[in-house]
């Protein structure tokens, strides 16, 4: 046990190997899984979908019949304890839960993931058994919803920040919360408030359950009218000596930060999964409009320009899924771990999460991306129709662009994933700047002549990524070593390491999936998914060389410059080039051959 548990860390793929029988992908869903999310998609197809335009005119109301909806069928409570009337399942599961409940409108899937995750979790993982009792099954049920209030107009992505005051009263037993909080998802529904405030002076903020009475000092503003996720309830909230018993403070005084922070490395790899459901419905829409759209005599899914895209979508899609669910089984396999290493269900699985906190943002930022490019390129393929609000790529493409912004921005989530990085290796949970010094030292070493043999199933590729790898531990072994402490102050040099990074997690995801299916079904059976993986390998190597270019130059000069170039240049050098495409094509069939996502 305790062998395997020094084996999976988070952040450890940088240095290791990691071999594709060990990885889980969307083809190794048990069939309790399988029936879930088909329940769920039923659901959505029934409930969601067809009042897609219904959604883009602020139906609030709308919103709160289909979470009742939810509520009544279970799919609120999938990640609480079956002793709160939840469904108590895996991690894996409340993923896939999240996954399909979220991608018809961002609407519902805000919606659902304020109230499920932010809402809802803080109770779960840090309330006492009184308040566990008291509030969750409400929740679970959808009997109550659930808001949560953090930001506010000086503190934003500075969370600690907050000048929102908790006040206890002469007798003890209250404390008055007064304070502004804005950007509050579900206000204008909730029936409670998870909030966060500081009492008298301390270092940080304390979390406190409040129930939504408006006679208690609390107000609303009006509905913010936004960009997109039109009929998510978005509203400041005004406390005013706002009376909270002191029995519902949540966690520990001064202990706020960490929940909130906590809360959010979960809500992180949720919001990846909600991406995901969103990104195979604009490959549907895209290749049955191409598909039907005539032009020149032809239909434009024959046209190169066209299946190009539909193969570059498709391609993120697999790669998201890949990378999400396998980050998801490595939190339920850790969570599985410290349980029965003695940990509370609670601590169980906080502990999970953070091990796994830099791939949470890792998929945070290229999940999001991803949906962004993807609902972009669903325009592009309708053309003038995708301009129009009667079409769903438009209103897609709004509700993506939040994505990038909330659980704490992409910016953010970049240096984030970095920082990360180093503070495992200054604590000695990653062996880090022995194998960046390694890179270092083979620089200056002769490199081989030798003819690689690559005739097993994806060996090029595995190198070319074992090489990406080694950029990266060239590029921020070297910054790490240069700037020591002070590296978070160079945040552009980070950005660029984290892209590094970002792109080596999420090409290995796809090469791993591809690579375990192509073992257990046949390389030909498989074609397409090995296709998938050469391409997305081949965008990765790509990205990394201007990145990786940036980030040399910004800090070294000179010989050592010199030499750290012409490192990246052999580190991202193929041997035999992928025809791309070729690659892109074959993608290209198999999407227009079904008219629809095929995995």
């Amino acid at each position: 046990m305790e062998a395997k548990e020094n084996m999976i860390r988070g952040g450890q793929f940088i240095v290791t190997e990691t071999k594709a029988e060990d990885v889980f992908t969307p083809e190794d869903f048990s069939e309790e899984q399988k029936m879930m999310r088909d329940s769920v998609k039923e659901f959505v197809d029934r409930e969601i979908w067809p009042k897609k335009a219904e959604f883009e005119k602020s139906n609030f109301d709308l919103t709160v019949d289909i979470m009742r909806k939810a509520g009544e069928l279970g799919f609120l409570g999938v990640a609480v304890p079956e002793e709160y009337d939840g469904l108590g399942m895996d991690f894996v599961s409340t993923m896939l839960v999240c996954d399909y409940m979220s991608g018809a409108t961002g609407s519902i899937g805000t919606a659902f993931g304020a109230h499920t995750g932010i809402g809802t979790l803080p109770i779960t993982l840090y309330g006492t058994e009184e308040q566990k009792k008291k509030y969750i099954p409400k929740l679970a049920t959808g009997e109550w919803f659930g808001a949560y209030c953090l930001t506010e107009p000086n503190a934003g992505s500075d969370a600690n920040s907050g000048k929102t005051k908790a006040v206890l009263t002469d007798d003890g037993k209250h404390y008055k919360i007064s304070g502004q909080k804005m950007w509050i998802s579900n206000a204008g529904f909730c029936d409670l408030f998870i909030v966060f405030a500081r009492i008298e002076d301390d270092k940080n903020i304390t979390g406190f359950i409040v129930e939504k009475d408006l006679d208690n000092g609390i107000s609303l503003g009006e509905e913010e009218k936004k960009l997109g996720i039109r009929s998510s309830s978005t509203r400041q909230v005004f406390f005013s000596d706002t009376k909270v018993p002191v029995e519902n403070i949540l966690g520990e005084r001064d202990g706020g930060f960490k929940i909130a922070m906590n809360t959010l490395n979960i809500g992180r790899i949720k919001l990846a999964a909600a991406c995901l459901d969103a990104q195979r419905r604009v490959v549907d829409s895209a290749v049955k409009y191409a598909s039907e759209r005539v032009q020149f005599d032809t239909p434009i899914v024959k046209f190169g320009a066209i299946r190009s895209k539909l193969a570059e979508i498709t391609t993120a899609v697999y790669t998201d899924e890949a990378a999400s669910y396998r980050a998801a089984k490595n939190i339920e396999d850790r969570i599985k771990l410290r349980k029965e290493s003695g940990n509370s269900p609670q601590e169980a699985e906080l502990k999970g999460v953070e091990e796994f906190a830099i791939e949470c943002s890792i998929l945070k930022v290229a999940v999001s991306e991803d949906a962004q490019d993807s609902t972009d390129e669903g325009i592009q393929i309708y053309g003038g129709m995708g301009f129009s609000a009667d079409t769903p790529m438009e209103s897609a493409w709004r509700d993506a662009r939040i994505s990038r912004i909330y659980e704490g921005t992409n910016e953010i989530n970049r240096m984030l994933s970095v920082g990360m990085m180093v503070k495992k290796a200054m604590k000695g949970h990653i062996d880090f700047m022995g194998p960046a010094q390694a890179v270092a030292d083979e620089l200056t070493g002769i490199p081989s002549f030798d003819t690689p043999d690559y005739s097993e199933l994806l060996s090029e590729e595995k190198a070319m990524l074992h090489k990406l790898k080694k950029v990266f531990l060239m590029v921020a072994g070297s910054a790490a070593q240069k700037y020591g402490e002070e590296l978070e102050e160079h945040q552009q040099l980070l950005l660029a390491s984290s892209d590094i990074l970002i792109e080596i997690y999420m090409a290995e995801s796809a090469l791993l999936r591809a690579e375990k299916n192509a073992k257990k079904d046949g390389e030909e059976a498989q074609k397409v998914q090995l296709a998938i993986a050469k391409l997305r390998l081949y965008q990765a190597v790509e990205k990394v060389n201007g990145k990786a270019k940036e980030g040399i130059i910004s800090f070294a000069e000179g010989d050592e410059q010199k030499m750290m170039l012409m490192g990246l240049k052999r580190f991202t050098k193929y041997d035999n080039y992928p025809n791309i495409v070729e690659l892109r094509n074959t993608i290209a069939d198999k999407v227009t051959e079904g008219n629809t996502y095929p995995f």
